[in-house]
């Protein structure tokens, strides 16, 4: 059964769709207010958290997937050219890397101009996008910032998407 047939009337908040999904999926969650969760979302390389709010003024819903990361300071310039590498490769969404926080980032918008509605699908396909963006550029990241390889030395290791059936 699809993800959309649990949905039958219209107007549902997505905000509660991406519940009815943390709980389909059974990932921790918490309902932070009416327009934001947060959850945690567990890959191969490591635990994801990911926070999803709505913003009724511009209709989007907003996807902020992080990761801590520390990279020492002679890193940075290194790990700047290998995010706009990545980012050229990513066609929905994109990384940058807060360093107050020291997190790593992947943000992106579902923009639900004109009243439209989110489906369950679109938001499970948007949650699992950011994971495995996620999941996909993290060794490359880490070896840059670990194992003094370049940024396209680092890229190189990232995961291709894989096409057809095993």
């Amino acid at each position: 059964m699809a993800l959309s047939e649990h949905y039958l009337e219209d107007d549902i908040h997505p905000i509660d769709i991406v519940e009815h999904l943390a709980a389909h999926h059974e990932w921790d969650f918490d309902r932070i207010s009416d327009e934001q969760i947060a959850m945690a979302v567990e890959g191969q390389w490591r635990t994801y958290s990911l926070t999803l709010a709505w913003s009724s003024y511009d209709e989007t819903l907003r996807l902020v997937c992080t990761f801590e990361m520390e990279p020492p300071e002679e890193k940075l310039p290194g790990l700047y050219a290998l995010l706009n590498d990545v980012n050229d490769q990513c066609w929905a969404g994109a990384f940058t890397y807060w360093a107050e926080q020291q997190m790593m980032v992947y943000r992106y918008g579902l923009v639900l101009s004109g009243g439209q509605d989110a489906s369950p699908d679109q938001i499970d396909t948007m949650i699992r996008a950011a994971v495995l963006s996620a999941e996909r550029y993290y060794p490359a990241l880490q070896l840059l910032v670990w194992g003094d390889r370049t940024p396209k030395e680092a890229l190189q290791v990232a995961i291709a998407e894989a096409y057809g059936h095993a």
